[in-house]
């Protein structure tokens, strides 16, 4: 099962790369359903001047039209972050079956870091978690676009 979760994560990466090369933190998603992928979705925040671009917002609004239903009960989520309050919010509320994280934000993650609102007993649905699939590949990347941003700010761009 781990070669088809890095396949899926691979996927969710070159998903990051669009938003890299628009100069959005690099986030990328993909959702799978039956061994195909029905939704994918990057980062377009500061492009698209939009609270809830996120990845993982887009990549449910493709599969969920795909699917023609607003439920995604059999599908996979591959996202290269761990999903926000905002997304963990809509993953519970579209009955997603499994997320896979590739690493961590400990800064605003809902799915382990700050909360996991992801598995809460109390909500009528819990998604089932895979956290760290192309983790380090994941890390650097976001390492990366930081470290150039933080550059390009000294040097007053």
């Amino acid at each position: 099962m781990k070669s088809q979760d890095e396949k899926y994560m691979k996927e969710a990466i070159r998903q990051a790369k669009k938003a890299y090369a628009l100069g959005e933190v690099p986030i990328g998603c993909v959702i799978v359903y039956e061994g195909k992928i029905i939704g994918r979705g990057y980062n377009r925040r500061t492009i698209d001047k939009n609270t809830i671009a996120h990845a993982e917002m887009i990549a449910i609004k493709k599969a969920s039209k795909k699917m023609d239903d607003w439920r995604l009960e059999d599908c996979t989520m591959y996202v290269t972050l761990e999903p926000c309050q905002m997304c963990s919010g809509a993953i519970v509320q579209s009955r997603m079956k499994k997320v896979v994280i590739g690493c961590m934000n400990p800064k605003a993650g809902c799915a382990g870091s700050i909360l996991n609102l992801l598995q809460m007993e109390e909500f009528n649905h819990q998604v089932e978690l895979e956290i760290g699939v192309l983790g380090e590949e994941c890390s650097a990347m976001m390492k990366q676009f930081f470290k150039e941003l933080r550059e390009k700010k000294q040097q007053g761009h």
